[in-house]
């Protein structure tokens, strides 16, 4: 007879897994042999820590729309994998949790090391995960193993996407698979199947009318736009009737940010364009934003005002709706649902060279995609210098993946993406060490895409091992490491002498040829773009090394 383990990867597979995720510990390492059985449809991915395989499996789901699967032994994918998890979470993206008690076989109550019932003695993994994800399933009997994991699959998937978690005892992993003759377990596929509501016509039809009306229109576009069809139809009706488009920081890149209709990104991270259109329109539309104060530059007076400018929501959810900012109007359903109902209206067509007229001085009173140039000392960059490179390299071919730090507000700050949805950034919790791991689950989830993950050197000390997984999986991968040699943002807002801000010198290239990776270093601001042309031209990962000036501040990158 078939042990229980087997089913679990059974249903994995049956619930659409084609990748998972993992640094196996006790109950997941007993389920190895049957994810060999199934190497053909489901790929196992060793990675070097479970930081790095939350952070793959959250970056697989954000760019496919599908769960990726994460796993790990209870302690640990509770722990170090809650970074991944946790960024799911808020950045809502689809991934299927998988891990167990390690309470080896039924010691428990006896308070046996790593432990995570919630038993005396022990953690409680389900109230852990019960805190950051939608749905968490503790499966001590058989049937629930597998009934868990279409449920797992089921409320992942459901909007809004975000992660969903089985704790299994683990003693049931390896027991005989013999259910409770009361229970009946069923194909997954009809767990999984849902259609989603229509948005109504009429509040539609009120939008479509105030978008008339509107001399200065603007959207405030968030994650819930950033799929194929939500961003074309953003662009078809932005583009008709000259309506701007800002964007949320999980938004950046929805739409060509070099149309004559984009603005940038908002927020005190974002660009002066932005935030200028947004004080002076006249109508906003929030398009699948929670206008969250990260990005509202913490609710700032005048930025945003319910009193003087008409707002109206459109969000899947509707707890979302006037959750920050009173709304005067909300849509509830599916952001590309609405954008497609509203081709069917006039919205101001009339009016569209008068509104990008407007859009297009503010722009240029607030210099929107200007890219300065900054003397750095000799053998260092500035990191406008890796942006610049950045934007003659990128093609539509490629994808951007981001870190936390200084260079990722150069990014957001003064980047123009001209390809929607080219860029994937920790918009959930935001933290150091995101941007490798979530490169290779990127590649391995779009493997015709050309991938290019840009971290700092502090964010590169926490994750350079993920270039061996790269390896691996044969996922070529470029890392750009802008290298200050320290925390460059943390250095940047203090008052007084730098203290706990500064890491000794640190060679990332030797570190990746060491694991087998192709490496090039780079001094000087003329050999970035020739670099990035090199590393996409060899075999296997790349890791480009830049000695970036350690005194570059990232303020003048962003409306600070």
């Amino acid at each position: 007879m078939a042990l229980t383990k087997h089913h679990i990867v059974k249903t994995l597979v049956e619930c659409g897994a084609t990748h998972a995720f993992t640094l196996p510990g006790l109950g997941i390492t007993w389920m190895l042999d049957d994810f060999y059985e199934v190497r053909d449809k489901l790929r196992l991915v060793l990675t070097r820590s479970e930081q790095h395989a939350s952070v793959m499996a959250q970056a697989y789901g954000k760019v496919l729309g599908r769960p990726g699967v994460f796993m790990g032994m209870g302690p640990f994918a509770t722990t170090t994998g809650a970074f991944g998890v946790l960024e799911a979470y808020f950045a809502g993206s689809p991934m299927v949790v998988l891990t167990d008690t390690a309470c080896y076989d039924g010691f428990a109550m006896r308070g046996v090391y790593q432990t995570m019932t919630g038993d005396y003695g022990a953690a409680d993994a389900v109230t852990v995960l019960k805190t950051m994800t939608k749905f968490c399933a503790y499966a001590t009997e058989i049937d629930e193993a597998v009934y868990g994991v279409q449920m797992a699959f089921k409320h992942a998937s459901l909007p809004r996407y975000g992660p969903a978690a089985v704790v299994l005892k683990t003693s049931i992993i390896r027991r005989e698979f013999e259910l409770n003759k009361r229970v009946t377990l069923h194909p997954s596929a009809g767990h999984l199947g849902y259609t989603p509501s229509r948005p109504d016509t009429g509040a539609v039809d009120h939008l479509a009318k105030s978008l008339l009306q509107s001399e200065r229109p603007l959207f405030i576009v968030g994650q819930g736009v950033q799929n194929d069809r939500a961003r074309a139809l953003l662009e078809s009706v932005a583009f008709k009737a000259g309506i701007a488009v800002a964007t949320s920081y999980n938004g950046k890149g929805a739409i060509d940010e070099t149309a004559p209709v984009s603005v940038g990104m908002l927020g005190t991270w974002g660009c002066r364009a932005a935030n200028a259109a947004l004080r002076e329109a006249d109508l906003v539309v929030v398009l699948g934003a929670s206008l969250g104060p990260d990005y509202m530059r913490f609710c700032e007076p005048g930025l945003l005002d319910p009193k003087r400018q008409k707002i109206i929501q459109v969000d899947i959810d509707p707890r979302n709706s006037g959750w920050v900012y009173p709304v005067d109007a909300s849509i509830t359903g599916d952001v590309a649902d609405v954008l497609e109902m509203l081709l069917a209206f006039d919205l101001g067509e009339s009016k569209r060279y008068q509104r990008e007229a407007w859009i297009g001085k503010s722009n240029k009173a607030h210099a929107y995609g200007v890219i300065e140039n900054y003397k750095t000392p000799s053998g260092t960059l500035h990191n406008a210098d890796i942006v610049r490179a950045l934007n003659e390299h990128l093609t539509k071919d490629h994808l951007l993946t981001l870190d936390a730090g200084s260079n990722r507000i150069w990014v957001t700050g003064t980047l123009r993406l001209r390809t929607p949805g080219q860029l994937l950034a920790p918009g959930g919790i935001g933290g150091m060490g995101w941007s490798i791991p979530a490169a290779v689950g990127a590649k391995i989830a779009k493997p015709e895409k050309r991938v290019i993950a840009l971290t700092g050197d502090g964010g590169a000390g926490m994750s350079v091992t993920a270039l061996s997984t790269a390896l691996a999986e044969n996922a070529p991968i470029t890392v750009v490491v802008a290298n200050n040699a320290g925390l460059g943002m943390v250095r940047d807002n203090m008052k007084g002498p730098h203290y706990g801000v500064d890491y000794s010198p640190t060679d990332f290239a030797m570190m990746a040829k060491s694991m087998g990776c192709r490496s090039i270093s780079v001094q000087r601001a003329q050999d970035m773009l020739p670099a990035l042309r090199e590393s996409e031209e060899g075999q296997g990962p790349c890791l480009i090394d830049v000695a970036i000036d350690p005194e570059v501040s990232h303020h003048p990158a962003s409306d600070y």
